[in-house]
């Protein structure tokens, strides 16, 4: 489901703020102590637990998401770099830019490959690739977003998935009701240099959540 978002938002921030915020993120990501990924697994643990998949649909996910990126990798670096891969209660959610059909039949056959894959969502487009500075914005926008969702009382944010290209945001999840998906439309629309938002999530009473 798409929902396109009005012109207008693309005067948030300049391109040299944009990339110096990238480098900001990427510096704070490299400075991990091992005593803060010892803590950073302990939260890990004790996030999936409170997530609509559980602990063991988390670990089920990242194990799939392993193996597909390793059966990418194997198969072609490049595809592996162009494709990204979201994973949630089995439901594989594929996205990217690839420079030709054969390339995106590829990635959707090997993502299919993995015990517990339940469904394989294809949303690869096939066209040039992105420029350094659609990168840095989408990324950009995608921290944004996970920023803004978590830091709302009326969502839960550690059920949805997100992430962006070329200005469209995809999303994929679980909802626990209409309304806090709305609020998640809601959030996403309004951030800039959004176009589109693409929606997979699921409501918690999805029937398709136990097929």
């Amino acid at each position: 489901m798409e929902f396109a978002c009005s012109p207008g938002r693309r005067n948030g921030i300049g391109r040299l703020q944009l990339l110096a915020m990238l480098m900001l993120t990427a510096l704070v990501a490299a400075a991990c102590t091992p005593i803060g990924v010892a803590a950073g697994a302990g939260a890990t643990v004790a996030v999936a637990a409170a997530e609509e998949r559980g602990v063991s649909g988390a670990v089920t996910d990242t194990r799939i998401r392993l193996k597909i990126n390793d059966l990418w990798f194997q198969a072609d670096n490049k595809l592996y770099i162009a494709v990204g891969l979201q994973v949630y209660e089995g439901r594989v959610l594929l996205t990217g830019v690839v420079p030709n059909e054969a390339m995106r039949d590829r990635a959707v056959a090997l993502a299919w490959q993995p015990d517990g894959v339940r469904a394989v969502i294809n949303e690869i487009v096939v066209g040039d690739g992105r420029g350094v500075e659609t990168t840095a914005r989408d990324s950009w926008v995608t921290t944004q977003v996970k920023t803004r969702l978590l830091l709302d009382k009326n969502v839960d944010a550690i059920n949805y998935s997100t992430r962006t290209v070329d200005g469209s945001v995809f999303l994929l999840g679980i909802a626990k009701d209409r309304e806090e998906l709305d609020r998640v439309f809601e959030i996403v629309r309004n951030t800039s240099y959004v176009d589109k938002v693409v929606n997979h999530v699921l409501l918690r009473d999805d029937a398709r959540r136990s097929l």
